[in-house]
């Protein structure tokens, strides 16, 4: 079969804005109170002056690094003053190189001589590049931002904060990235977009992304890139763009092995492995996880008022939520020889769930008096199971050692079942729902081929290659509803066997171009979908057959330490799985869940301009516009029966128009700024249910991250954050306020390190609320969640590598379906 199928949001940012300009102040001041002094360690000084080779005057804000001769490691790190000069002190016991890094100069390495405990290196001089960068980068030798022609990355690694927090927390700092209150992720303030890891889709991020994040230390991650014009060899899903995040491989001089260990007091204890391993043509990079969440039980409530005839529904209670997973990822790779390279790779993700609801139903008529009332217990257990088998092989050629051809295959199988009973109480008045079960198996198996091809030359490189993905879906379904005789009989109405499958073919072909300061990258990729989905119960079937023709184009200009991008490139919203399984979720009678199978694809049309100046820290300030028809929206309507249905439907039309800054700033060599920050004005417009929709405002987040190193390996830091409501056809969610403290300190010559981490520590709850209007109906959510948690963690490293690992450059990357998902 598979052959044959080839508020006003303005004057809540100025109060953020003086927050956070009062929170560094404050900070600074703190800065200045004198710690009690360490016993005194011999230091080396080394001093110069960096001098522009061609007009021979002084280079200010050039970066100079000490670093260990040996390992490469950095030491210390400065900037040069305005007038050139620079001085620095390290440790004695060393052997040290100076480098001196600057954009569009080549860097220079000098080898530290000492006389007695100084060096002075007089005057450095530095030439003018010149090759071309493949990115513009400047701050210390680990930059943490990076501006590339179709992409900003976060290096994680260069982030002190990484050894302390989580990756969900890390996301938070992430240009262009925002995490709301319920702790989804967010893509310029759109949820449609794709997650990889290392640049392929994973199993462990199908379901919900937030809660293996939640677990996984940051310090598991080497960079996170936002990629905002993908070029043609990426699938064409995702509105927003791609979210890739890259793992850390060790791969410094046998083996390395790296173990973490955490305790939160709402998310539960945690550990983690990360090893790699390399003996002569093998090499194996890997990682491990268990997280254990006991159930934490929250309030919530909903207030719905219907119009036709007038009456008010009434509900309060608490819902528990507990879970444990186990997540990891691994590759293998065998080097046949200098041109032939075999790898293969693994991802894989096990969740069980435990969920408990109680909740009080009272629903009035017009004149305020109960019609219904009653007391419902539902408990249930969820599970999830994910993976993937990968191969690639990558051939070389001799005459030009980057010109590469890779052939790829992956395996990919998720399944996901959910149980649940629920209980009326006797005490009902008026109809109450009868006792039922609820019982749902899906998930889905895709088998994925391609063919890779890359010709790089100096100024001019090709790619081109082709991708056939073969996606089998299912979801079987069925209610057993409670008989007067106490027994359970199947409801044939709430039953259904459904199939869905999706098969895309593509082609691509890119170019890029790059010269002395220009950089140019264009691209089409033609995809053909086919879709054949089939009720067995009902016996009816959706077929639908469409082809998108994809252009994305990006341009660079690279200046004196900064930069302008220019971006254009369509995305496909295609529907998921959670999108389209047409199971209905009872479990609140009242609010009911369902996909919608007959989803169609929608297309969008993303413009991005961007400017990156790293003359000092780095900013980052871009603009962007986007719009769209067609598009997946989550909906509701109401029937007579007073139930309110939540699904999606093809009506949405929108527009974006949004401002986006970043800024990473040394205010002294121990304390550093950082401020991400948002802006986005939203136009949407639909028909639905009959009725016509129509909202816009704005909406937006703000971050402010602030750190101060202290002597004797300590670090502080100190966060605080606003995101807004965001903007839905329907109505609007919830806004809310993030702060946290965070502290480390490393021991055993940097091999161990120890975090206290405490979010929101002046709020134990926070109230997340959500409005929906509609012509027939109004309802008001709200939630009442866990917010102060407390993480400590420990990690500790060891061993050494002789040689890195060597990966395939190419490789299956599936980000062509939407997740679907606000949780």
């Amino acid at each position: 079969m598979m052959f044959l199928r080839l508020v006003n949001l303005n004057n809540l940012m100025k109060q953020i804005l003086l927050t956070v300009l009062c929170c560094c102040f404050s900070t600074l001041l703190f800065a200045q109170t004198k710690t009690p002094a360490a016993p005194a360690v011999p230091n080396i000084i080394v001093k110069g002056i960096i001098i522009d080779s061609a007009i021979n005057k002084p280079m200010g804000y050039v970066t100079v690094a000490l670093q260990d001769a040996a390992t490469k490691a950095p030491v210390k790190s400065t900037l040069a003053k305005d007038d050139g000069s620079f001085e620095l002190k390290a440790p004695e016991g060393k052997t040290y190189q100076l480098v001196a890094v600057f954009i569009g100069y080549a860097t220079k390495t000098i080898a530290v001589k000492l006389t007695g405990n100084t060096f002075n290196a007089g005057r450095i001089l530095l030439s003018a590049s010149s090759k071309q960068l493949k990115e513009v980068t400047v701050t210390a030798v680990r930059p943490v931002m990076k501006q590339e022609v179709d992409r900003l990355s976060y290096d994680v690694q260069a982030d002190p904060e990484s050894k302390s927090i989580t990756a969900l927390d890390m996301i938070r700092k992430v240009p262009l990235l925002s995490v709301d209150g319920s702790d989804n992720i967010k893509l310029r303030g759109n949820d449609n977009y794709k997650i990889l890891i290392n640049g392929k889709e994973s199993a462990m991020m199908a379901k919900n992304p937030s809660d293996v994040l939640k677990s996984m230390p940051a310090a598991n991650i080497e960079k996170i890139e936002v990629i905002t014009t993908p070029p043609a060899k990426y699938d064409a899903e995702g509105l927003a763009g791609i979210i890739n995040i890259i793992t850390k491989k060790n791969a410094d001089q046998g083996y390395n092995v790296n173990i973490n260990t955490g305790y939160n007091n709402v998310f539960g204890e945690r550990a983690n492995v990360n090893v790699t391993v390399k003996q002569g043509k093998f090499g194996f990079s890997g990682y491990a996880g268990y997280n254990h969440r006991p159930v934490q039980t929250s309030t919530f409530e909903n207030i719905s008022n219907f119009y036709h005839p007038p009456s008010s529904l009434s509900q309060t209670g608490t819902r528990g939520n507990g879970a444990n997973n186990v997540y990891g990822s691994g590759e293998l790779s065998y080097e046949i020889d200098s041109l032939n390279l075999i790898t293969g790779m693994y991802d894989f993700y096990d969740g069980k769930g435990k969920q408990q609801n109680n909740q009080v139903t009272s629903i009035k008529d017009s004149v305020d008096a109960v019609t219904q009332f009653y007391r419902l217990f539902n408990a249930g257990t969820s599970t999830f199971h994910g993976s993937d088998l990968g191969l690639n092989y990558q051939i070389g050629f001799r005459k030009y050692k980057d010109q590469l051809l890779t052939v790829s295959y992956k395996y990919n199988n998720n399944n996901n079942g959910q149980n649940n009973g629920a209980t009326v109480a006797a005490d009902s008045i008026g109809k109450a729902p009868t006792d039922y079960r609820q019982y749902n198996k899906s998930g889905s198996k895709q088998h994925t081929f391609q063919l890779d091809y890359i010709q790089p030359r100096k100024v001019l490189t090709l790619e081109a290659g082709g991708k056939i993905i073969l996606r089998d879906n299912y979801s079987n379904f069925f209610t057993d509803l409670k008989q007067s005789d106490g027994s359970y009989k199947t409801d044939d109405s709430q039953t259904n066997d459904f199939t869905y499958n999706q098969d895309v073919y593509s082609l691509y072909n890119s170019y890029s171009v790059k010269l002395s300061k220009w950089a140019f990258k264009g691209g089409l990729r033609l995809e053909h979908t086919k879709v054949n989905a089939d009720f067995s119960t009902t016996n009816s079937t959706v077929n639908q057959n469409y082809n998108n023709l994809v252009p994305s184009v990006s341009i660079q200009r690279s200046l004196k330490s900064s930069s302008l991008t220019l971006g254009y490139t369509q995305r496909i919203q295609r529907p998921g799985i959670y999108q389209l399984n047409p199971y209905t979720d009872r479990t609140n009678p009242q609010y009911v869940n369902m996909g919608n199978p007959n989803l169609k694809a929608a297309v969008t049309n993303n413009f991005e301009l961007g400017y990156s100046n790293f003359a000092k820290g780095s900013i980052n300030l871009s603009t962007n516009y986007s719009f769209a028809n067609n598009t997946v929206q989550n909906l509701a309507r109401v029937d007579s029966a007073g139930v309110t249905t939540n699904t999606y439907d093809n009506v949405g039309s929108n527009k974006n128009w949004g401002f986006d800054a970043n800024i990473n700033y040394p205010i002294t060599p121990k304390l550093n700024v950082n401020i991400n920050a948002e802006l986005l004005f939203v136009w949407l417009k639909g028909y639905y249910n009959g009725s016509l929709y129509k909202n816009s405002g704005n909406q937006g987040h703000v971050f402010t991250y602030t750190s101060y190193k202290f002597d004797g390996g300590y670090r502080a830091g100190v966060n605080i954050g606003y995101d807004s409501r965001y903007v839905l056809l329907q109505g609007k969610d919830n806004y809310y306020f993030f702060s946290s403290i965070s502290g480390t300190k490393t021991m055993f010559k940097e091999k161990a390190t120890l975090s206290v981490n405490v979010n929101n520590p002046f709020k134990k709850f926070n109230k997340l609320d959500f409005y929906t209007k509609t012509p027939d109906f109004d309802t008001y959510t709200a939630n009442n969640n866990f917010y102060r948690t407390i993480n400590v963690s420990l990690s500790y490293k060891f061993g050494r590598l002789n040689s890195s690992i060597k990966k395939n450059q190419r490789g299956i990357n599936n980000d062509d379906t939407s997740s679907g998902s606000r949780n």
